[in-house]
């Protein structure tokens, strides 16, 4: 049976290696992570974005394959420099970012009581003094987003007033674009940091 994925690849230094997550219904080609992955290209990387052939049936699904794809990357590539860029379902991946000691922009993780207990934990390690650099991009319109949490955690933390879990404002398209170019240049300099 073939993998429930595929991967969509841009090329870049093999050194410098970034993994694009997507959320159930935000896929690699939505906004914020199609700009995310143009930003890391334009700094060079090589940027791998995963695209499921099928939904993950359900988070524990989505925890699992992302996991494993994360490890996978690292075991072939020990040697590169690892930023994983993840997106609501794909944030589930946080704790074994930790664990490996991977940076990463988490966008719109799921760190409310809503979302899940392992992703809040994991959020919580950001504040280590040994936790890989991060990210934490959410809104207050977000029922998934808890910005005391993300304030806790010692990654650096964009958070957007009245944004949703799309870090859109509803109704007001003017405001939803500077918040795409508020995140992708949060991104970039993440990266930049990187080097």
């Amino acid at each position: 049976m073939s993998e429930p994925w595929t991967w969509r690849t841009r090329d870049g230094d093999p050194g410098r290696l970034a993994t694009v997550l997507p959320g159930r219904g935000y896929t690699a080609d939505a906004p914020l992570l199609s700009y995310a992955g143009a930003a890391l290209a334009g700094e060079g990387w090589t940027v791998r974005s995963f695209v499921w052939s099928r939904p993950p049936r359900n988070r524990a699904e989505a925890a699992e394959v992302y996991a494993d794809v994360v490890r996978e990357a690292v075991a072939d590539a020990p040697a590169a420099r690892h930023l994983v860029v993840g997106k609501s379902l794909g944030t589930l991946v946080l704790p074994v970012a930790v664990e490996l000691g991977l940076p990463g922009a988490w966008l719109t993780p799921l760190i409310s009581a809503s979302g899940t207990a392992e992703v809040r934990a994991a959020a919580a390690r950001l504040a280590d003094d040994d936790a890989p650099p991060a990210l934490l991009v959410g809104g207050t319109g977000d029922d998934l987003w808890d910005g005391a949490v993300a304030a806790a955690s010692g990654a650096d933390v964009l958070e957007v007033p009245g944004a949703n879990h799309a870090m859109e404002v509803a109704g007001d398209w003017r405001r939803s674009l500077e918040i795409l170019g508020e995140v992708t240049s949060a991104i970039e300099r993440l990266a930049r940091s990187l080097d």
